[in-house]
C-alpha cells in the first residue's frame, strides 16, 4: 500500500473514531435528558397529587399553566354550609376509632352528592362542610345546584343512618344552610400550604344560617337572596325573619323543603 493510501486509511479511521466517540456522547446526554424529562415529569406529578388535595383539578391546571399562586377573582357564589347536629356530645360518647369511622364515611358520602350536582368541597372544618357552587366556573344554575345537593345530602344522610344502625351506632342529623353573594374566590394560605377558598361575608352568613336549622326545626334554611334564582319547582316555607352576626339588618329565610321532580 502506497504512503499516500496508508494516509487516507489513516485520516478514515481518525474521523470513524471521532464519529464513534461523538456518537457516544450523544447516546450518553440523551441519557441524561431522558433521566431529566423522566425526573421532571415525575415531580410534576407528584406536585399535581399533593396539589390536588387542597385545590381542584381546574385550579391546579390554570397555575402549573400561568405559574400564577396568589390571583383571586371576585365571584358570585352560592354556599352551602353543612354542620352535623349534637356531634360534640356524640364524640364523648363512642371510641375515637369509631369516631373516625363514623365521620369518613360521612364525609365520603356528603362529598360525593356535591361533586355529583357540580358543586365543589371548599374544607371541612371539625365536623362541617364548606361547599361551593360557581366558583369554578360561571354557572347560572348554580341556586338549583346546590339546592339540589341540599335535598339529596339529606336523602343521603338517612341511608348512612339505616346503615350505622345495623352496626349498633348511633344516628347523625345534619342541618344545611344556603345563601347567594359575593366574594373572593382564590388559592390562599401559606407559602408551604394554600387552598382553594371563597373568601366574604356570604360563608359566614350560610353558617350563621345554618345555625338556625336547630331553632327553626328545619333541616335546609336558605336565604332569600339565594331563593328569589331558584326555579319554581323548588317549594319552600317562609320563616320569621332572623339577625344574624355580622349583619346589620335581619335577613329573610325560608325553609327548604322539597322539589317537584323534572
Amino acid at each position: 500500500m502506497t504512503p499516500v493510501a496508508l494516509a487516507l486509511v489513516a485520516v478514515v479511521l481518525a474521523l470513524l473514531a471521532g464519529a464513534a466517540v461523538w456518537i457516544i456522547r450523544l447516546e450518553r446526554d440523551r441519557s441524561r435528558l431522558r433521566e431529566r424529562l423522566t425526573g421532571a415529569a415525575s415531580d410534576l406529578q407528584n406536585l399535581q397529587l399533593a396539589f390536588s388535595r387542597f385545590a381542584p383539578d381546574e385550579v391546579i391546571e390554570r397555575v402549573i399553566a400561568n405559574g400564577l399562586l396568589d390571583v383571586g377573582e371576585k365571584k358570585e357564589v352560592s354556599v352551602l354550609f353543612a354542620d352535623l347536629v349534637g356531634f360534640t356530645a356524640l364524640s364523648e360518647s363512642v371510641e375515637p376509632t369509631t369516631l373516625v369511622g363514623i365521620l369518613n364515611g360521612y364525609f365520603e358520602r356528603m362529598s360525593r352528592v356535591i361533586t355529583e350536582h357540580r358543586g365543589h368541597v371548599s374544607t371541612f372544618i371539625g365536623d362541617g362542610i364548606l361547599a361551593l357552587f360557581g366558583a369554578l366556573a360561571p354557572n347560572p344554575w348554580q341556586a338549583n345546584d346546590a339546592a339540589n345537593a341540599a335535598i339529596a345530602m339529606q336523602a343521603e344522610m338517612r341511608d348512612y343512618n339505616r346503615a350505622l344502625e345495623r352496626d349498633g351506632l348511633p344516628k347523625l342529623e345534619v342541618g344545611i344552610g344556603l345563601h347567594r353573594g359575593t366574594g373572593v374566590a382564590g388559592l390562599v394560605g401559606s407559602h408551604e400550604l394554600k387552598e382553594f377558598a371563597f373568601v366574604g361575608r356570604t360563608v359566614n352568613v350560610a353558617a350563621r344560617v345554618q345555625d338556625l336549622t336547630r331553632s327553626h326545626d328545619a333541616e335546609i334554611i336558605v336565604t332569600e337572596a339565594l331563593r328569589v334564582t331558584l326555579d319554581p319547582r323548588f317549594h319552600t316555607r317562609e320563616l320569621p325573619a332572623a339577625n344574624v352576626k355580622g349583619v346589620a339588618d335581619s335577613i329573610s329565610i325560608h325553609a327548604l323543603e322539597g322539589a317537584e321532580a323534572d
